[in-house]
């Protein structure tokens, strides 16, 4: 059964750094495109960054430049650095696995709060 348990959220100052981790289990990690969602309190969730198996990224406008994904294959892990965090990037991230095949897989998420 696929199981992905994120960690590393917390309370940051604006300006701070935060480096979230997406442990994978369950899943062909290897083949699976990953995924960082957020979603802020009465907002829609949205796209963060994601990664594909071949190594591709892609990020949202709104955290471009400051936002940067990895994968380990090996650890099977897909973790997010986060730079230059604004109040705005107050949310609650999700992990999301994409495998090549089966279904899709969602953490639980974790809690990211950036004061001002």
């Amino acid at each position: 059964q696929a199981q992905l348990v994120e960690s590393g959220g917390g309370l940051v100052q604006a300006g701070g750094s935060l480096r979230l981790s997406c442990a994978a289990s369950g899943i062909d990690f290897s083949t699976s495109d990953m995924d960082w969602y957020r979603q802020a309190p009465g907002k829609q969730r949205e796209l963060v960054a994601a990664i594909g198996s071949g190594g591709g990224r892609t990020y949202g406008d709104s955290v471009k430049e400051r936002f940067f994904i990895f994968r380990d294959n090996a650890k099977k892990t897909a973790d997010l650095q986060m730079n230059s965090l604004k109040p705005d990037d107050t949310a609650v991230y999700f992990c999301h696995a994409r495998p090549l095949s089966g279904t899709d897989s969602w953490g639980k998420g974790t809690l990211v709060t950036v004061s001002s």
